[in-house]
């Protein structure tokens, strides 16, 4: 019997469901066979989603059919997975992690040197900076005070064009996105964690599967990255203690040393002038706990206060 699996249709999503599948049958796994699902997030393309129910709208009808037994897995992008999944539904493997940091992309042909906060900067004037990412607002309004954020929407191909044709000055997209796809060329260069932390989850391809699959869950432990998900579950502890979703201005990024894993948050208004960032330190195996404390200890230094005007109402 072959594994269904499910994924968006985007070329990324695409690349990102070829992968998990080659991973499956590289492993001596059985047959597998992609089965596209066209989300509400595809119909609203040119919708502001934030306003109107965030990611979950990229995989609602993807969990639906993993619920209703129409798939055995559904491949995603981890940072656009809610930090609360349906009941039932848990992350059975991750892939490595590609490049977590987000690249800044100049008009085709643009030269510039330095990390991606000195090249907006040396744009000089107002840049236009196509990103609808409030995290990166956030941290970008503080390195480049003088940049106009705008909302470019579309997979990465329509913004790369709408870049290219000066719809903006410069974009930001995650690198990952773009290596996945042979554009990592277009990346003229990356922002360093100093100048913008990346997204929670960014560069991690998930699966998620039934919780009671055990068949589709034992060929998953066959390709599951430990590296990545130690850091998957430190960045998504952290952002489920604080309450985020795609509104929350909240970056993070955890990195597995010799001796544990190292965690580093961050949490900013819109406009760059409240921020607050910690870091913390742990064993790997309690890399949710770690999550968890570092929330905790942000709370208690006054995140909520940063954070509460961007919540979704209840």
């Amino acid at each position: 019997m072959s594994l269904r699996i499910g994924t968006r249709g985007s070329p990324l999503a695409l690349w990102q469901a070829r992968a998990v599948e080659q991973a499956i049958r590289a492993a001596g796994g059985p047959p597998c066979e992609l089965a596209v699902i066209r989300t509400t997030g595809d119909r609203l393309a040119t919708r502001d989603l934030s306003a109107i129910g965030g990611k979950r709208l990229f995989v609602k009808e993807i969990e639906e059919a993993l619920l209703d037994g129409g798939i055995h897995l559904a491949v995603h992008s981890a940072k656009d997975l809610p930090a609360e999944l349906p009941p039932g539904l848990v992350i059975g493997a991750v892939l490595p992690r590609e490049d977590p940091h987000d690249a800044v992309v100049l008009p085709r042909g643009s030269r510039g040197e330095g990390s991606g906060g000195a090249l907006l900067a040396a744009l000089g004037g107002a840049p236009r900076v196509g990103t609808g990412s409030v995290r990166r607002v956030a941290q970008l309004a503080r390195t480049v005070p003088r940049a106009r954020f705008q909302s470019i929407r579309g997979n990465v191909e329509t913004r790369l064009r709408k870049l290219d044709a000066g719809d903006c000055d410069a974009l930001v997209l995650a690198a990952a996105g773009l290596v996945r796809l042979g554009l990592g060329e277009r990346a003229n260069a990356r922002l360093t964690a100093d100048e913008c932390l990346p997204a929670p989850g960014q560069g991690i391809v998930a699966i998620e599967i039934r919780e009671s699959d055990e068949r589709t869950r034992s060929v998953l432990d066959r390709i599951d990255d430990c590296a990545a998900g130690v850091a998957l579950a430190a960045e998504r502890a952290l952002v489920r203690a604080l309450g985020g979703d795609c509104r929350v201005p909240i970056g993070a990024l955890a990195v597995q040393e010799a001796d544990g894993v190292a965690l580093d948050a961050v949490v900013a208004s819109l406009d760059g002038r409240r921020r607050l960032r910690r870091q913390a330190r742990g064993p790997a195996d309690t890399a949710a706990a770690l999550g968890a404390d570092l929330a905790s200890r942000m709370l208690a230094d006054g995140a909520e206060e940063i954070l509460a005007p961007h919540r979704s109402p209840r």
